[in-house]
């Protein structure tokens, strides 16, 4: 089992979440997430994998009757992101998410990048170029981009829409990113070099992302997490979880014999 040096970023402790309607999607999970390491959800389908991950930025928040229980807690300032008091505007500025579809703003390429933080109240414009300008080379986009910024998003490929779009999170300096199947819509090469991305960006972030590619997950990962009908079933690095997981129903679903 794991026995870490690196510190905790966030924590799930005992997360119970109720959609509208009384469904109960997640039991009693609690999962470290470690800092400047990227963790992978994995899982089949109607786990409760995305609605983990949305319970970080408290997305479910924008639709009502939804009910949390439990906490998730920010290091090393010991916030509990759901508590009624902390702003949910405040979180998704901690904490950015990238969708499984790329959903560039109608907007300018700039206007994009730009959009939290005029949300903020940012509207020096130096200031904003800088950042911009930041964030765009960070998600290594810059290069295609720097000519065209004035140009509309949706004039980009998906792949370089989705860069867009990790600009944009990137924009705010998020401690964490949320990946909502990141890759699921683009082609290989798309793929590749948003896992490359991923890799370069944890030097600087934390990252959970919730991927149906096995591959993938071995890939980029260093922890795994394997959830199952809202339970979290096992959560290990990366490499033991893939090469001697220690239930018999993470190795039938890695192994593709279930799911």
């Amino acid at each position: 089992m794991i026995k870490p040096t690196t510190p905790i970023k966030a924590e799930s402790r005992n997360l119970n979440f109720f959609y509208n309607g009384g469904n109960h999607a997640l039991k009693s999970v609690s999962m470290p997430l470690y800092e400047n390491k990227i963790t992978a959800l994995i899982g089949p389908s109607g786990c409760g994998k995305s609605t983990f991950l949305r319970c970080f930025n408290r997305m479910h928040d924008l639709y009502p009757g939804n009910k949390y229980q439990g906490e998730i807690v920010m290091h090393p300032d010991n916030t509990n992101i759901l508590e009624q008091g902390v702003d949910p505007i405040e979180v998704r500025m901690r904490i950015s998410m990238v969708f499984q579809k790329p959903n560039p703003f109608p907007k300018s390429i700039y206007e994009n990048v730009a959009y939290g933080l005029r949300v903020r109240g940012e509207n020096n414009k130096r200031m904003l170029d800088d950042k911009v300008e930041e964030a765009l080379k960070g998600a290594a986009l810059w290069n295609e981009a720097k000519d065209r910024l004035q140009d509309l998003a949706f004039n980009l490929s998906g792949g370089q829409q989705q860069r867009l779009c990790i600009a944009r999170a990137l924009a705010t300096d998020p401690e964490i990113m949320l990946f909502d199947e990141p890759t699921s819509a683009l082609d290989p090469i798309a793929t590749a070099n948003i896992e490359e991305l991923m890799s370069e960006l944890k030097q600087k972030l934390t990252i959970l992302v919730v991927t149906h590619n096995m591959q993938q997950a071995a890939r980029v990962s260093d922890y795994t997490a394997y959830m199952y009908l809202g339970e979290l079933m096992e959560y290990d690095d990366t490499n033991t979880i893939f090469t001697r997981p220690s239930r018999k129903e993470t190795e039938d679903y890695i192994t593709g014999k279930f799911g």
